[in-house]
Parts: structure tokens; sequence; C-alpha cells
């Protein structure tokens, strides 16, 4: 794990409002706990705990789950597979982990919905943004699954999409290792920088990667703040309620 230099600790001052409606978007990756694909339990059940507590506070929160955890275990098995193949496969991954954070969340009493891209409709609604917010306004934890439905589009791509789509306020990115965004890759580089702010802009140009520049941009076209932070326990209550944790990525509104 990368410890956040005390610069930047410095940085952080100030706190926005608290949030009414949020997307949370979990890497796959996160759910595996310390497998090496798959999902973990004890990991989900410890994820799920913190989101229930984060919505009993009021907040309206969306998610949408990546695929790394299964698709990383297909790999070998998707070597020259035709892109848009492998695209749907990933799609169905993501409907894997969607049911699963969706037990471990209603084996706490949350009331939730998983919404599908995907036609699925033994195991989720389709998706219909109508639906979708209403249940938002019901209380009820939504999961976006089968990224956007279509192939060349990543999950991240389908994270800023419904989190535009239902007018959520902020895009929260809980990454696996990392404690935010740096200028290179802090697991490979240790002299990589941590960065506590930047722009949408800056992120593209600079090709840091946080998102794909599909999500980026979109995010960028409709001034939609991405906080992006590490997935540890206590982290997803912390910038839900507020508090300046790993970075904000921003575009300011111009003055008249």
């Amino acid at each position: 794990m990368t410890v956040q230099p005390e610069e930047a600790e410095r940085a952080l001052t100030g706190a926005p409002s608290p949030f009414r409606r949020v997307l949370l978007k979990l890497s796959g990756e996160a759910l595996m706990g310390e497998q090496e694909y798959g999902i973990d339990p004890a990991t989900v059940a410890r994820i799920a705990d913190e989101i229930v507590e984060v919505q009993s506070g009021g907040l309206e929160l969306a998610i949408v789950v990546g695929a790394g955890n299964i698709y990383r275990g297909i790999a070998a098995a998707a070597d020259g597979m035709d892109r848009a193949t492998g695209d749907y496969a990933g799609m169905l991954a993501t409907v894997l982990n969607a049911l699963a954070l969706q037990d471990a969340l209603e084996r706490l009493g949350a009331l939730t919905r998983v919404l599908s891209a995907l036609e699925v409709s033994e195991v989720a609604e389709p998706y219909i943004r109508r639906r979708a917010m209403r249940h938002l306004e019901k209380g009820r934890i939504v999961i976006f699954a089968a990224g956007t439905g279509n192939p060349f589009f990543t999950t991240d791509t389908a994270a800023a999409l419904r989190a535009l789509e239902i007018g959520a306020e902020a895009l929260l990115m809980g990454k696996n290792g990392t404690s935010g965004v740096f200028d290179g890759d802090p697991r490979t580089d240790p002299d990589a920088v941590f960065l506590p702010q930047l722009t949408h802009l800056e992120a593209i140009e600079r090709g840091l990667r946080v998102m794909d520049t599909t999500a980026l941009s979109l995010c960028m076209e409709n001034r939609l703040p991405i906080h992006v932070f590490e997935l540890t326990e206590g982290n997803i209550l912390r910038v839900a309620s507020g508090e300046r944790v790993g970075t904000i990525i921003s575009t300011p509104r111009k003055e008249a």
C-alpha cells in the first residue's frame, strides 16, 4: 500500500458539502481479497457493511462493479478472442459480481436492485433510467450491471454514463492498492508523486491512468467530479461524508 506524502496531506484543506446522490465504482479486483481471482466472501461482506453504513445516513447510492477478478481468471482462454465477444463475456462477469454484492448487502438488511444493460430477466431488472432513479428515491441501493450493454466500452465509461444519467453529484472510484492518482505507477516507480487535485483535462493530457479517456471526457464535458481513493476500510464512508481523501478530479466553472 502506498503511503500518501505529508505534503499532499497538508494540501487537502476544506471539505465539500455532503452529497445527496453519488455513484460508487468498484473495481472487480477489489472483490478478490488476497485471492488471485474470483470472489472472496469476507472481502465482499466487509465492503457491503460499509456501503450499508453509508447509505443508512440518507445518501442515495448507486454502484457499478468491474469484472477484473473474473475476467482475469479466463484471460488465457480469451487469448485471440474476438474483441466484441470478449467484451460481452466481461459484461456477463459484471453480472456475477453484482449478484454477489447484492446478496451480501441484503444479508445486512439493505434493499437493493440490480439493473442490467443486458437482458437477464431471471436475475436482474432491465436498465431503465427512470426506474433506476425511482429505486434510489425509495431508498434502495441500485447496482448497475453489464456495463453499457455495448462492446468497446469499459465499466469506467459505464460508471460515468450512469452517474450522469441518474444525476449523481460525484463519481466515487474505489481503487485497489493505490491511495489516489500519481504522476506515475507507484507500484513500479518509487519516485511517483501523489496528486491531491487536478482537472479532467490535466488527467487526459498527462495520460494519467485514472480511467479511460472516454469516461474522463464524459465527466469533463458535464463537470462531474471524480473522487479517486484506495478501497481500504472506512474510506467509502469518509469520502461519502465529504472528507478529502485521495485525489479529486474536477473542472471548475468559468466565472461570468
